[in-house]
């Protein structure tokens, strides 16, 4: 219940002086701080939906895919009471890019930051969002974003702010892929051995909307595509962008996809980029841009083209072999009729392999004059390698020859109370072996498993290198693009083979550096990366690639856990955190 609602109900009643006081006094700190707390009621369930005009099955909330967008300003609070009533499985949702500062318990991480929500349970979740910007939120138990768990969340300036830069209108963009085949099905190909791959996604999605075997611009087209006939089309008719000519539109654009690496583009128009990860940068102009999986930007387009045409927004596939048709939107100039198809070809996504396109949009990407910077110095620098092996025949991704199998006991309770069997006390690798040859197939390939935590020490400086290397089979080196929970971090730089850090150490940016919460390690290369251990909790540093987070791509940071006091029972009282809550409480 709000202040403004009990307060009401106080004054129509009878009640004290002092207590009408009170209210008033409390209206009038919510009025002047400018900020609310926004509620919300979500039932997560599985419900039929035709994503790519073939029905399927998706895990909605509320019955809608994707799930509703949370629109807050910075310093609103956000609570969502989340009911679980998938029947079989458990669940929870993470808050792609919100810090959770003072709530680490909400960010919505399984046997990490609580437990998982079993059927028929509500848990509460309740944080600040202290920055504005782009986001988004998707499941984080098992698969659960690739079977449809995902939505948008914008965080508007504050009352009082401006953004530094100026646009007449907005859309919103959420970027996701799709297949036909279960999660299920994924999930326990993952885990055969030998592994099972159900291969690329059948369909992009555009805000949850594609069509699949069909092309929307069959007509400019070679191939053996037909014209859609958007079967199904409440839920798979294209995403329209109804625009005025000579406006300027901000595009918030976020990929939330399970695999693929996307690149966007809209014909005859330039985007300027003003926003990576909820922080601004300095504003360019790029004709395409690459996002992976977990990034966000803000891109301003001007309307200033023919207007008596329509145009094309096309997402395709980069960074692996596209076997998945370009998404496709409509950028519709009124007042042309939105069913009015563009009258050129949707823009070509560069050639899927070329990194030296995705690498000259990496490095033009640096933080707005005025943003904080890093501190010139690191108290403590990670080498993370990234490969994939094997353990008795199954293949996994490991980092430095660990592969990540989380506890069954949330690692925010088991470290507050100090359950030191609850997960491997010893420290994982701070890095790898300096014969290691990351250009060729490891020499043996067999790998372990692992729980093991980084403490970090509060408030101190870390770095972290992360190191890609050659996969199992040869002349193979997959992109990684790493998310990290709880922090954002400064990306100092990227570079072509092992990490030197005689002759690397010194081409890092430390003058403008973006700050950002997920950045990519392309083929055979690696990308250092610093942060300020300063938010007390336990936190995810994952692959976001789905896939890969399953087989064991991730390491777990902690810092200052003994500095939380109440931290609610309901999200750590599962496995022996449980075992030892209810023994107390008992007595």
């Amino acid at each position: 219940m709000g202040t403004k609602t009990t307060c009401r109900r106080l004054i129509k009643a009878p009640a004290s002086q002092m207590l009408v006081v009170a209210c008033i006094f409390m209206l009038l700190v919510e009025s002047s701080a400018g900020s609310k707390a926004r509620h919300f009621k979500w039932d997560v369930e599985y419900v039929f939906w035709s994503p790519d005009c073939i029905e399927n099955v998706v895990m909605g909330i509320n019955g809608q895919f994707p799930g509703p967008t949370i629109r807050a300003k910075a310093g609103d609070t956000v609570v969502i009471d989340l009911t679980n009533k998938l029947h079989t499985e458990g669940v929870v949702i993470h808050w792609h890019g919100i810090r959770q500062f003072g709530s680490p318990w909400a960010d919505g991480t399984a046997s990490i930051s609580q437990c998982v929500i079993n059927p028929g349970e509500t848990f509460t979740y309740r944080f600040k969002v202290d920055k504005a910007g782009t986001y988004f939120y998707h499941g984080h138990y098992g698969m659960q974003r690739s079977a449809g768990l995902y939505g948008s969340l914008v965080v508007d300036v504050e009352d009082g702010r401006k953004e530094p830069f100026h646009y007449d209108g907005e859309f919103n963009l959420l970027l996701s892929d799709w297949w036909h085949e279960s999660v299920h099905h994924q999930e326990v190909g993952l885990s055969s051995n030998p592994l099972r791959w159900i291969g690329e996604p059948q369909t992009l999605l555009i805000n949850g909307r594609g069509q699949y075997n069909c092309s929307l611009a069959a007509r400019y087209s070679n191939s053996s595509s037909s014209q859609c006939q958007l079967r199904g089309s409440e839920h798979c008719a294209p995403e329209i962008l109804h625009v005025l000519p000579n406006k300027i539109y901000r595009l918030r654009i976020a990929s939330t996809t399970a695999l693929a690496s996307l690149n966007l583009a809209i014909g005859n128009h330039k985007m300027v980029v003003v926003e990576a990860d909820g922080n601004y940068v300095t504003p360019f102009a790029v004709d395409d841009l690459d996002i992976y999986s977990g990034e966000s930007y803000s891109v301003l387009i001007t309307t200033n083209q023919d207007p008596s045409n329509n145009y094309w927004l096309s997402a395709g596939v980069r960074g692996r072999e596209p076997k998945t048709p370009q998404g496709l939107s409509v950028l519709n100039y009124r007042p042309n009729s939105a069913s009015k198809l563009p009258a050129s070809s949707p823009p070509t996504t560069p050639a899927w392999n070329d990194y030296a396109h995705s690498k000259s949009f990496s490095n033009k990407i640096l933080a707005l004059m005025g943003s904080p910077k890093p501190p010139k110095n690191y108290d403590r620098r990670i080498t993370l390698l990234n490969t994939q092996n094997k353990i008795n025949g199954y293949t996994k991704w490991a980092i430095n020859n660990v592969s990540l199998t989380l506890p069954p006991t949330p690692y925010l309770g088991s470290i507050k109370y100090g359950l030191r069997h609850a997960f491997q006390q010893n420290s994982p690798p701070e890095s790898f072996s300096n014969d290691y040859d990351v250009m060729k197939q490891p020499v043996n390939p067999n790998t372990t498993t692992g729980n093991g935590v980084y403490i970090l020490a509060m408030n101190t400086t870390v770095d972290i290198i992360l190191q890609n290397a050659n996969a199992l089979t040869a002349n193979v080196s997959e992109i990684h693009p790493w998310h990290l929970h709880g922090h954002d971090f400064w990306v100092l730089g990227y570079g072509e083979g092992k990490f030197d850090p005689k002759k690397d150490e010194k081409k890092l940016n430390l003058k403008n550096p973006p700050l950002r919460n997920t950045a990519v390690i392309f083929p055979y290369g690696w990308t250092a990366l610093r942060f300020v251990a300063d938010n007390p909790g336990a936190w995810a540093f994952h692959c976001h690639i789905e896939p890969h987070l399953h087989m064991g791509m991730g390491v777990v940071f902690a810092e200052g856990i003994q500095h939380l006091t109440k931290i609610p029972q309901e999200a750590i009282a599962c496995g022996l955190t449980g075992k030892m809550l209810m023994t107390a409480n008992h007595n």
